[in-house]
């Protein structure tokens, strides 16, 4: 009986995948929220837009074209995209739950705030797999590393 070794992990199934998509999942809560809600247009917008873009980031990673385009350096532009996500979900979450609004309005500012800690807790794992596991032209191999035949 021949057993296969699996080369990777899907996407789905690796702690990356599993803290994208709850950050997709919070933020699409939040957005629904805000329409239900009939927030102030630009609550609507931005997060519909880091939707967008989010599950953009879902489907390169898991087709895989992340590997396939290797002409951009994709770690740095989802670190970037979760720094600013970040930035933008908290000014919008603070800014719904300032002024006395409506239970949905808060409660998608709330899923706002998660979301963007979410943001954050992504950013932080892709920069530190960035970190102890560099991949790329730029990665340098110790002389150590070499093997030597005797």
């Amino acid at each position: 009986m021949q057993t296969l070794k699996q080369k990777h992990r899907p996407f789905c199934f690796s702690v990356k995948g599993q803290v994208k998509m709850l950050r997709l999942a919070l933020t699409v809560t939040s957005m629904a929220f805000f329409i239900i809600a009939q927030a102030p247009e630009p609550y609507i917008v931005i997060t519909g837009f880091e939707v967008a873009v989010i599950f953009f980031f879902i489907i390169l990673y898991m087709l895989r074209l992340d590997r396939l385009i290797d002409c951009l350096f994709w770690p740095l532009l989802d670190i970037i995209n979760s720094m600013v996500t970040a930035i933008f979900m908290i000014i919008i979450s603070v800014l719904a739950l300032i002024p006395e609004t409506t239970t949905f309005i808060v409660l998608g500012g709330v899923f706002g705030l998660l979301a963007a800690v979410c943001c954050i807790a992504d950013g932080a794992l892709i920069y530190r797999k960035l970190l102890f596991n560099p991949s790329g032209p730029y990665q340098k191999k110790p002389i150590h590393d070499k093997i030597v035949l005797q």
